[in-house]
């Protein structure tokens, strides 16, 4: 009698699990949302933004991780279109009004990586976090102001979309003496 309730539990379970998988194959996939009402890549080629090909990180480290939708960004600093970087300290080598020029350069390096990451901005849900990094003198508290250049290209680029939490604090140096550095988090469709 055990062996025939047995059997029965057995079939019962692998008829259900074959209904089942036979249902999920019925399903029609799902659309993907429209987030914007134009074309995310051709707003940043209006803007003068030249997206390129990320260079390859110089330590031990990778440009971007994801977890689920988010995607954490390395950070990356102000790379200038004809090779090196912005450098210098912002109040003593570089005005507040460099600094943002620097931050947006920043912008255009890391929107260049997440291109690479996730292949189509137009995926972009939402800028989450942004923590940007003013190579600045002690008395220099205006690193706000810097970070901005970053922030404006965001929601420029995104919209209401392109607004974040922030972070924008001064450093006493930063790799290579870069101007900024600055990393992102970014929230995206499958």
């Amino acid at each position: 009698m055990k062996n025939l309730i047995l059997s029965l539990l057995i079939l019962l379970f692998a008829f259900g699990c074959q209904k089942s998988n036979e249902h999920t194959h019925d399903v029609p996939e799902q659309e993907i949302e429209v987030l914007y009402d134009y074309d995310v890549e051709d707003k940043i080629a209006s803007m003068g933004i030249q997206l390129v090909e990320p260079a390859a990180p110089v330590a031990n480290y990778v440009n971007a991780v994801r977890t689920g939708n988010l995607i954490f960004m390395a950070g990356k600093g102000p790379s200038l279109p004809e090779g090196g970087y912005v450098t210098g300290k912002v109040g003593e080598d570089l005005t507040i009004e460099e600094g943002y020029e620097a931050a947006k350069l920043v912008a255009a390096a890391q929107l260049s990586a997440l291109k690479a990451e996730i292949g189509d901005l137009n995926k972009v849900v939402r800028i989450v976090k942004v923590l940007g990094m003013v190579n600045c003198t002690s008395d220099f508290g205006n690193q706000p102001e810097v970070i901005n250049g970053f922030s404006d290209t965001m929601v420029e680029v995104f919209g209401e979309r392109g607004k974040h939490a922030r972070a924008a604090v001064g450093m006493g140096s930063l790799p290579r003496s870069i101007a900024v550095e600055i990393e992102m988090i970014v929230e995206v469709q499958d």
